[in-house]
């Protein structure tokens, strides 16, 4: 998706203001929307990450990271039907009406914990020996010129621009929203891929600069490929 969240290359937003000794979290209440965020994963179609990319660009722009997380979850419920926009009203009047409410207790507390550990425990990778990567370190490769509708995690900026494999990090799901034109399975060769700051931002590029992003082989093609 081509949106506001796609910032990179991007002018006119100011200098990057890091604070320092930042925490982790700035209030109680962002804690707690990364553990619903992790802990209750809500299948909605493309996802939490196409719900953030669709909000509002003049929102998304003043929002907090956490703010983000916390609408796109809110729209995730609802277009799964676990809650209906009227229900979400009627509990934020009561609490805008009576902040020290006692929030609901689950019925069955210890089956929670142990579904949402359940969750949480990593399962193996299963083994992919019927994939084999097409490239290789120091391959030259040029990144597609793709435009999907949902979900991507390749930047504009580098769309069309030609790399080099830098390393090869085994096979991975993609995160795509849709799979790439010519693509037919989300399990693929994931790769760094390093892009010369000169190849990507010409003669406004710093000398001797470089980008690595981590890339889908679907994201990819040979360099002397003229195939998007």
């Amino acid at each position: 998706m081509d949106g506001i969240h796609d910032m990179g290359g991007m002018h006119g937003f100011g200098p990057i203001v890091r604070e320092e000794n930042e925490p982790i979290f700035h209030h109680r209440w962002e804690r707690r929307v990364l553990g619903i965020a992790v802990g209750t994963p809500v299948p909605v179609p493309g996802g939490s990450r196409n719900n953030i990319e669709n909000l509002d660009p003049a929102f998304y722009l003043s929002s907090t990271y956490y703010e983000k997380w916390l609408h796109s979850r809110i729209k995730g419920l609802i277009d799964a039907g676990a809650l209906t926009a009227g229900e979400l009203e009627t509990r934020m009047a009561l609490f805008r009406e009576r902040p020290d409410a006692e929030t609901p207790v689950h019925p069955n507390p210890d089956g929670v914990r142990a579904e949402l550990a359940g969750r949480q425990s990593v399962s193996p990778t299963p083994p992919h020996a019927d994939i084999r990567p097409q490239f290789h370190k120091g391959d030259r490769v040029r990144a597609r010129n793709i435009h999907p509708d949902g979900h991507t995690r390749l930047p504009r900026y580098v769309r069309g621009k030609t790399g080099t494999i830098a390393r090869f990090y085994g096979i991975h799901n993609l995160q795509d929203a849709e799979l790439p034109g010519g693509c037919v399975r989300r399990e693929q060769p994931l790769y760094a891929v390093r892009f010369e700051s000169g190849d990507l931002w010409g003669e406004s590029a710093e000398a001797q600069n470089a980008v690595y992003l981590d890339m889908w082989e679907g994201y990819l093609a040979p360099a002397r490929s003229h195939s998007i």
